[in-house]
């Protein structure tokens, strides 16, 4: 993932910043408790498309 992509991009339900987990291949929002996925090297930002974080996630 482009450093300076994840920079412009922000969790389209809260708004907040997104951290690139590159073990799973997602974009993370901590606020929004979702994971959104990168698929082929773009992100998908859309939130049907999010897996949601578990605790023990959030903890990591």
């Amino acid at each position: 993932m482009d450093p300076k992509l994840l920079e412009l991009l922000v969790c389209p339900v809260t708004k907040g910043p997104l951290r690139y987990d590159a073990e799973r291949t997602e974009l993370v929002s901590r606020s929004a408790r979702l994971a959104y996925p990168v698929r082929d090297g773009i992100p998908v930002l859309l939130e049907n498309e999010a897996r949601t974080l578990s605790d023990e996630e959030l903890e990591a």
